[in-house]
């Protein structure tokens, strides 16, 4: 495909058409034209995370956790981003790394059943 196609359009259309590709699990293309809103408005968590998910599904993880990464120095809250960071440094064999993430994922979702039951079994 060529590259006009990834930049083709008003950043709403291709936002439209990163979140059809996605939803087809077609996380490549999605990532394509993510990267491009991303750079155009890196402030903007939305772009940003889901380009995130398309890295993960992709198994993309290193692009996954800087994406992941960056959401998070710019929002330090953003709770869903701290689970997926977790999930993918679960994935990458980083498992202490990731229970951190977890644990602060679920007490900022207001669910401290699993930082309780960690805490139980020490």
């Amino acid at each position: 495909m060529d590259e006009t196609y990834y930049e083709f359009g008003t950043p709403a259309d291709r936002w439209d058409r990163a979140q059809l590709f996605f939803e087809a699990k077609e996380y490549v293309t999605a990532a394509r034209i993510l990267g491009g809103l991303v750079q155009e408005a890196p402030e903007q968590v939305a772009p940003r995370l889901l380009l995130a998910r398309a890295y993960y599904h992709s198994a993309r993880l290193a692009k996954a956790e800087a994406e992941l990464r960056e959401i998070l120095e710019r929002s330090p809250v953003e709770d869903y981003a701290r689970l997926m960071l977790g999930r993918t440094l679960e994935r990458q064999g980083r498992h202490v790394e990731a229970a951190t993430h977890l644990r602060m994922a679920h007490a900022m979702a207001g669910d401290l059943g699993p930082a309780l039951t960690e805490q139980q079994g020490q």
